[in-house]
């Protein structure tokens, strides 16, 4: 059984006891979420597509982390122009309890 569902504007394809990095989720770690917009379900080959999917997938939170360091360098060349512009993305660490 597998799910397709949409969390923080990004698709991602979930399994029971599937741990997953996806961006930024309020909460601490132990915290329950569930993510109600499922856009496909498959149970045991029968696919349930678009807004016949009723259910929620429920996941608990594991950790808040950072993502590797993102460095955007601009430069001009023979004039003297170099600005350095550096991030890490924050994503949360979460496990699939269950799709219902």
């Amino acid at each position: 059984m597998f799910a397709i569902v949409k969390i923080a504007g990004q698709q991602f394809k979930v399994q029971v006891d599937q741990t997953l990095f996806v961006p930024r989720v309020d909460g601490n770690a132990g915290d329950k979420v569930e993510f109600s917009e499922i856009l496909l379900l498959d149970n045991e080959g029968k696919l349930s597509v678009g807004s016949a999917v009723k259910g929620a997938v429920k996941a608990e939170i594991l950790d808040q982390v950072q993502g590797d360091k993102v460095i955007a360098f601009k430069m001009k060349r023979r004039k003297g122009f170099r600005k350095k512009h550096g991030h890490r993305t924050h994503y949360t660490k979460i496990k699939v309890t269950a799709i219902a």
